[in-house]
């Protein structure tokens, strides 16, 4: 990025002003755009050209004419785009169409990401397990007691009826069980959010309890999570990791403090193994600066981890058995990558550099660009690629930066051929998620070679998640011009606030048109700590300082 002035336009739903208008609308972008970038406005009707005025004093500030109209099959949709790119100065403006239809007020300044990071950070906060929590949105109240204080029992670890402490870290998704798979990706997007921009968020409030003195408040929540998840690793020396804690059905839609149903440390597996050495490899050294011991302590237990991997080469996954809560079983040759790059990041020691090559080279060194929790590859690829630290074989670093560039284009491509800006080509469940984790993959890119299609690309993401889509809607709760409501969320469900509880991405619908804003539609409107990450990480990249 050549500038750090950053201007952005927050608009994220726009309706029509007249009657004579119905069968038009603008849905505008809620991004943040540098200087020299396009701002972009997808005008769905016949209109020609538009305007942009001031809100003070209706003055015309810009004027321009739309792009030819493109018709989209999957929306069944004509739409033209608006690009109003000369408009820099700071203000207060709205834009019209030759035929009157109106966008609602947004704005340009150096800050207007900063909100809206702070809401979809908090969000892991109120996801906390085994503390009370409490905040305030938009006047709205949202808390809960102190919950799951029995995590959990030792049945499935040959000890029926023994119980030792699990309490702690974030509920998952819209149920209330932990997982260690979907940690893996989740902690491991959010260290790559610090490690890449620390500088905006470094001093960045987030208004937490004191829970680790000392602590940027961004790690201080990481660290939540981390805590827990010592309580998920074999305490016989093995370094086995078990793969989730929940109970073995999930819970009614309840508040966390009244889900009384007995909860289970389960069997351990492999890719539960990997991940756990990442994340804590990971803790180990972005924690050094502020508690030296905690930081050690995450890298011996990141160690003798790694070498329960060595001593167990086979991928064991996880068997669900007797539960029925969220399975998230994978195969571990993208843990077992994932976490030997970690550990030669934070010890230097080559033979884990050696492990990581030989798996990368298994792989064929891919960057996906489509990707979830069930392959984080990538976050390895990604962590080898950007490494300052010298060993790497020069010909693999080759390859894999020009297969992370080449997926890099080729989501730039993407998002240029849809009328919304919409980056991720397929659909499915969670694939808000997705578009958001694809941010990632530009960022990377554009610190390899940098473009700045690549952070225009990151920003047409962002506008699609707030309201630069078919719906003209946010998919995120509380946040923008009608918002995500209806959210698949047990506390949203079972407490007594008409408002979602605030800042949660919604997964998505399965086709362009298929996204429902129904509380037991978890298919499409459930939330997740996993899409959380991923808008998390696409809007720390834009917070103004």
């Amino acid at each position: 990025m050549k500038s750090a002035f950053l201007i952005a336009v927050i608009f994220f739903f726009l309706g029509y002003c007249s009657s004579k208008a119905h069968s038009q609308s603008i849905q505008l972008n809620s991004l943040g755009f540098l200087p020299e970038q396009s701002k972009k406005a997808s005008v769905v009707g016949d209109s020609k050209t538009f305007v942009v005025k001031q809100v003070s004093n209706q003055k015309v500030v810009f004027q321009g004419k739309l792009a030819e109209s493109v018709f989209q099959k999957d929306v069944n949709q004509n739409v033209a785009v608006a690009d109003f790119s000369g408009l820099i100065k700071n203000g207060k403006y709205y834009l019209e169409t030759a035929e009157g239809v109106k966008s609602i007020e947004f704005e340009i300044s150096p800050k207007v990401y900063n909100q809206a990071f702070y809401t979809s950070m908090r969000g892991f906060y109120l996801w906390r397990c085994g503390t009370a929590v409490e905040g305030t949105h938009n006047g709205h109240r949202f808390a809960h007691e102190a919950c799951h204080m029995e995590d959990g029992f030792e049945d499935y670890q040959g000890k029926p009826g023994e119980r030792r402490n699990g309490t702690g870290g974030w509920h998952d998704a819209g149920d209330y069980g932990k997982y260690v798979t979907n940690a893996g990706i989740t902690v491991g997007m959010m260290f790559m959010a610090w490690d890449q921009f620390q500088d905006k968020l470094n001093k960045f409030s987030l208004d937490l309890p004191e829970t680790a003195k000392g602590y940027p408040d961004f790690l201080k929540e990481l660290k939540w999570e981390t805590d827990w998840l010592f309580t998920m690793q074999y305490t016989d020396g093995s370094g086995k990791v078990s793969h989730k804690l929940t109970s073995k059905n999930f819970e009614s839609f309840c508040k966390p403090e009244d889900d009384k149903q007995k909860r289970y440390f389960t069997d351990w597996s492999t890719d539960a193994v990997g991940d756990f050495v990442a994340m804590m490899a990971q803790a180990a050294r972005y924690f050094e600066p502020y508690d030296k011991a905690y930081a050690e302590k995450c890298l011996k237990a990141a160690q003798l981890s790694y070498k329960c991997l060595k001593e167990n080469p086979e991928d064991k996954r996880f068997v669900q058995g007797e539960f029925k809560t969220g399975g998230y079983q994978s195969g571990d040759s993208d843990d077992r990558l994932w976490a030997a790059v970690e550990m030669w990041e934070t010890t230097g020691d080559a033979s884990f550099l050696k492990d990581f090559e030989d798996q990368a080279t298994k792989m064929s060194f891919k960057i996906d660009e489509d990707w979830d929790w069930g392959d984080v590859s990538n976050l390895g690829m990604f962590q080898y690629a950007v490494s300052k630290k010298s060993g790497k074989n020069p010909e693999i670093l080759k390859t894999i930066q020009k297969n992370i560039v080449d997926g890099a284009n080729a989501i730039v491509k993407n998002a240029a051929a849809d009328v919304y800006g919409r980056p991720l080509v397929r659909y499915y469940w969670g694939c808000n998620g997705t578009i958001a984790r694809q941010v990632l993959n530009l960022q990377i890119a554009n610190r390899i070679a940098p473009n700045p299609a690549y952070v225009q690309t990151s920003l047409d993401a962002i506008a699609h998640i707030f309201g630069r889509n078919f719906y003209n809607r946010s998919y995120v709760t509380g946040l923008g011009i009608n918002p995500a409501m209806n959210p698949h969320d047990r506390r949203s469900g079972s407490d007594k606030e008409v408002q979602p509880w605030p800042g949660y991405i919604v997964g998505g619908g399965h086709s362009a048109t298929g996204w429902y804003d129904k509380e037991e539609d978890y298919r499409t409107n459930e939330i997740a700590i996993n899409w959380q990450a991923a808008l998390v990480y696409a809007l720390a990249g834009f917070v103004g300082k």
